[in-house]
């Protein structure tokens, strides 16, 4: 039996789930605001009460590892760094947009989204990265990458190849909506970050041994973080 502790942070939304064998136990979630640093310990210790699990009953502990906010996924994977440190459990990281393809998989296999030709689809998920830029990649119906991670600046010409209208190209995401008007053909559908989308994953990876070094695992941030300074006077 695996009971693993999955943690998302890296958008607006705050998510934390626990899973066992593979399947979701109990959740905990919140999109007001970032707030994370605050929130992500009140959830885990909530579900840890909730479902009567000690937490050195853990075998894992699983974060999404990026691309998304620096802020957030900085606070999500130093909290799980120290919950592993602590209790001397393996850390997994799964790529938040796997997790995000995830999530729309489950969610159409629940008849939750409605996509015609879901079988030949082309998943396009969306990470915002402020202005017209998302951190994204290209996913079959069965969660393959058929594309590398990159941070997308989106204008008309983005994704030509995709919006032929051969198959179906479907974007979701908290970046998806702002491309919407812009990329002509393709398919919005809600769907939104949440720990959910990692337990699967987590347990994929889990049980073919891929954890982390605790002391060196970073987070996925794709680009460098760009500190500005600010225009307002404040004396």
């Amino acid at each position: 039996m695996s009971l693993i502790l999955c943690i998302e942070t890296g958008t607006d939304i705050c998510s934390v789930g626990i899973a066992k064998d593979g399947e979701l136990l109990s959740l905990r979630e919140s999109d007001e605001g970032r707030d994370h640093a605050r929130k992500v310990g009140v959830f885990v210790d909530e579900l840890l009460r909730e479902t009567s699990i000690a937490p050195d009953d853990l075998n894992a502990v699983a974060v999404g590892k990026g691309p998304g906010s620096y802020t957030g996924l900085r606070i999500g994977v130093s909290f799980v760094k120290g919950l592993c440190y602590g209790l001397q459990k393996p850390l997994v990281a799964v790529g938040s947009l796997d997790s995000l393809v995830a999530v729309a998989r489950e969610d159409y296999e629940a008849g939750i989204l409605q996509v015609d030709d879901w079988e030949r689809a082309v998943l396009c998920p969306m990470v915002d990265a402020r202005r017209m830029e998302v951190y994204t990649q290209l996913f079959d119906p069965n969660g393959q990458p058929l594309s590398e991670v990159s941070a997308e600046v989106v204008d008309g010409d983005s994704f030509a190849a995709q919006r032929t209208g051969e198959r179906p190209f479907v974007i979701f995401g908290n970046g998806a909506r702002k491309c919407a008007d812009v990329l002509t053909g393709a398919r919005l559908v809600e769907v939104t970050p949440s720990a959910r989308g990692l337990v699967h994953l987590a347990q994929q990876a889990l049980d073919a041994g891929h954890t982390e070094d605790i002391a060196y695992f970073e987070p996925f941030y794709l680009k460098d973080f760009v500190v500005t300074t600010s225009k307002k006077k404040l004396f």
